[in-house]
């Protein structure tokens, strides 16, 4: 590792700057560099690539650098990325990512990082990312492990060092002590972290709410962080522009069940499956409602990982109230043939379902099918009445807009009856300042928002940051 001589501690922000995601937080402490999560800017990417124009793989990382998706600092890329740009590789310079959570825009680009720095994220986390690992690989989420550039068939994946923790461990990261305290989110395994550095403590609160079912998991954080008098705050303001809102599980699972309850026709239920919360919801209207809860094939993936953690409670692949879609693929034959390696551990289940068994029980399913599986309804040849729940974030969910008119588009091709209930994985405005008040840091700064002149309003010493810029504590 090359030697710093610069004792200040600081903080530099290359992404998350008056947008929403893409965090990517510099910490200094003497010689000790962090980056607070790595995340992937959606707004930033989708400003140059779409569908039919993305990054390529063969280049390295010379695109994302180009176009500014990621910051050009040494010491931190993979080596073979860096050599499909002509770059030489480099030593890392950089002796941890502290992860927060598994959302793409904080953990995606993680992916690109030199498999030599330590990647510390809570077991959920770890457990989440294994799920979309086995989903299916994807140059910019190759977290846990990576394929070498270019793809070469046989190649073993590289793995990183991970290393994980739950809340109440503590460990140091060369001259820093980190905490790390969970917080309630639309995911499993989100945290917000204490780091005690040189010159005093530095709060990063990651993404968090307080009108989740597990709200006191902020508190726990608001709490401990206020014993530790930070000298500065981290903190996310998605939603700071919205005042306070009744929303709550409890409120989706009232709107949903009377929905389910009151129909004989099938019931699509869209929403993000690595929300837990949402998942538990749907599958208790599905059971309360003498239904089955119908999930994608590649969502099997979560429970089958989900299931080894004991304290989130969810469903296990062969319980009665769950079937697993079976989509078809290539042949359109459901011959096992069509089916990747990891898929097919599961076409062998009591539960598996076609398109025509779901038409067939109907009226005994609540099926996980958002926007992206919606060519499954041409299979199912439903009669019009079908009853169609978003429950994720208007107009688009927390990874990835989508075409609004398109899916009316759908919705009234096939008769089917739309409706909206969410509860957001982020706090209220009110409820943000409330968190920052009890906290009282000697200074804060907003990330993960388009509105932080909100905070400079009503909290004393905010910082408006500028991207790039490092801001000695």
């Amino acid at each position: 590792m090359i030697l710093r001589y610069d004792s200040l501690t600081s903080l530099t922000f290359y992404g998350g700057v008056n947008e929403i995601g893409g965090n990517k937080i510099l910490l200094e402490d003497k010689d000790t560099r962090v980056f607070l999560d790595f995340g992937k800017g959606f707004t930033r990417r989708a400003k140059y690539f779409e569908n039919f124009i993305n990054p390529r793989v063969t280049n390295g990382i010379t695109d994302f650098l180009t176009m500014g998706l990621v910051p050009d600092i040494p010491g931190i890329y993979r080596d073979d990325l860096l050599e499909l740009g002509g770059k030489k590789p480099e030593e890392p310079e950089i002796d941890a990512v502290l992860l927060t959570h598994a959302h793409s825009d904080h953990a995606d680009y993680i992916s690109f990082l030199n498999e030599k720095i330590p990647v510390y994220m809570g077991k959920g986390c770890e457990l989440i990312l294994k799920s979309l690992a086995d989903r299916g690989r994807n140059f910019e989420r190759e977290i846990l492990d990576y394929s070498p550039k270019p793809y070469k068939y046989g190649t073993k994946p590289i793995p990183r060092d991970v290393r994980t923790f739950r809340t109440g461990d503590k460990f140091t990261v060369g001259s820093l002590e980190v905490e790390p305290i969970h917080v309630d989110h639309s995911v499993p395994g989100a945290y917000g972290f204490i780091i005690y550095t040189s010159e005093g403590p530095v709060v990063y609160t990651g993404d968090l709410r307080l009108h989740g079912t597990n709200s006191q998991m902020t508190w726990d954080f608001v709490e401990k962080t206020t014993d530790a008098k930070p000298i500065a705050m981290i903190t996310e303001g998605t939603r700071i522009d919205i005042p306070m809102k009744k929303e709550s599980e409890e409120t989706v699972f009232g709107d949903s069940y009377k929905i389910v309850s009151n129909t004989n026709r099938l019931v699509l239920a869209d929403f993000n499956f690595k929300d837990i919360d949402r998942l538990r919801t749907f599958y208790n209207i599905a059971q309360q409602t003498g239904r089955k809860l119908v999930i994608k094939l590649n969502d099997a993936h979560f429970l089958k990982h989900l299931e080894e953690d004991e304290h989130l409670d969810i469903p296990k692949l062969d319980d009665e109230h769950i079937a697993i879609y079976l989509p078809k693929r290539k042949s359109g034959k459901y011959d096992d043939k069509d089916y990747t390696e990891k898929e097919r551990q599961f076409l062998n289940l009591n539960n598996v379902w076609t398109a025509d068994e779901i038409a067939q029980n109907e009226a005994n399913s609540v099926c996980c099918i958002g926007f992206y599986s919606f060519t499954s309804l041409i299979d199912m040849n439903l009669e019009p009445g079908a009853q169609y729940i978003h429950s994720a974030s208007e107009p688009y969910n927390e990874e990835q807009e989508i075409s609004q008119d398109r899916v009316d588009a759908w919705l009234e091709h096939f008769s089917m009856d739309r409706h909206q209930s969410h509860c957001s994985g982020h706090a209220t405005g009110t409820d943000l300042l409330e968190i920052v008040k009890n906290i009282a840091p000697k200074s804060i700064y907003p990330v993960h928002t388009e509105h932080p002149e909100i905070y400079q309003k009503s909290v004393e010493n905010t910082i408006l940051i500028k991207e790039c810029m490092k801001y000695p504590l």
